[in-house]
Parts: structure tokens; C-alpha cells; sequence
């Protein structure tokens, strides 16, 4: 398997069937639960960010001369994604030295909230996707990051502030 396949594919994991975006959004969680252990938030962020680069050159690489401009075993962009999805907790509990496992319900909603938003693609979710081309691939995935980390908030500030949990 060369690098680039090794990098879409996050080494193997977009192969698997059915759903191979949520088998990629699923392998990063233990991934994002690693990096912030190891280095909190900051390592966190500078993964995402290397996972963005080396996806973006992985699936211009893989997608190269090819119809399908975003085939479904290329799941970096889910990783990448799902990353910033968990930046709504792993900052949080880097900053506040809280146990990022005892965020456990924020896991949960930044996990289904960046499926939700990937699959459905809403505004600019869809913009990027249409764009056709790797930086769309890679671009769809981020948005729907951040818009699911921008609902793990919203959700947090309902259960914490208004319900007082």
C-alpha cells in the first residue's frame, strides 16, 4: 500500500463496508482520545491540521485521473472532521484540567452531530462537497467539523447553563 492510499484510507480502515465514513469518523475518536492524553488540546490541533494537509495531498493523489473525485475508501476527511468536532471538549478539558473521559456525553454528541452534518450536507457543508475536487473533499468534512463542535457547545451551554446538569 503506498503513502497516499495509506493516508486516505487511514491505513485500511476506508475499506471497510458498509458506512466506511462512519468506520473513519469512529476510527479517529480513540485517535482524537490519544493525542489529547499525550499533548491535550495543542497536539490535538496540530493532528487535525497535519491530517487536513496530508489528506488534501492523499486524495489529490489517489483521486488523480480518476471520475470519482471522492471515493468512499478515502475517510481522512472524516478524521480530519471528526478532530475538529472533538476540539469542543478536548479544549475545555486542556484548559480546565478536566478528565476528557468524563466528557463522555460531548463524545457522543461531536461523534453523531459530525455524521449527521457529513451525511446531510447542509449550506456550506454542501457547497464544499460540490466543489468536485480534493480541497471539496477534504473542505465538506471541516465545515461539518465545526459545525458539529459549534452543536457539542450549544448542547453543553443547554445542559449545563439552562437544565443545570
Amino acid at each position: 500500500m503506498n503513502a497516499a492510499r495509506l493516508i486516505g484510507t487511514v491505513g485500511g480502515v476506508g475499506y471497510l463496508r458498509p458506512a466506511p465514513g462512519t468506520w473513519g469518523s469512529l476510527a479517529a475518536l480513540p485517535l482524537a482520545w490519544l493525542l489529547h492524553v499525550i499533548g491535550g488540546f495543542p497536539l490535538l490541533f496540530i493532528a487535525t491540521v497535519g491530517a487536513f494537509v496530508a489528506g488534501l495531498w492523499a486524495t489529490r493523489v489517489m483521486t488523480s485521473g480518476q471520475e470519482d473525485h471522492d471515493p468512499s475508501e478515502i475517510v481522512i476527511d472524516e478524521v480530519a472532521g471528526q478532530f475538529i468536532a472533538i476540539w469542543a471538549i478536548s479544549y475545555p478539558s486542556w484548559s480546565h484540567g478536566i478528565e476528557i473521559t468524563a466528557l463522555w456525553p460531548g463524545w457522543i454528541a461531536a461523534f453523531v452531530l459530525f455524521r449527521l452534518f457529513d451525511i446531510t450536507k447542509p449550506g456550506p457543508v454542501g457547497w464544499a462537497d460540490r466543489r468536485g475536487d480534493p480541497m471539496g473533499v477534504m473542505l465538506d468534512d471541516v465545515i461539518a467539523g465545526l459545525f458539529a463542535a459549534i452543536g457539542v457547545i450549544a448542547l453543553a451551554g443547554l445542559a449545563h447553563g439552562v437544565m443545570g446538569l
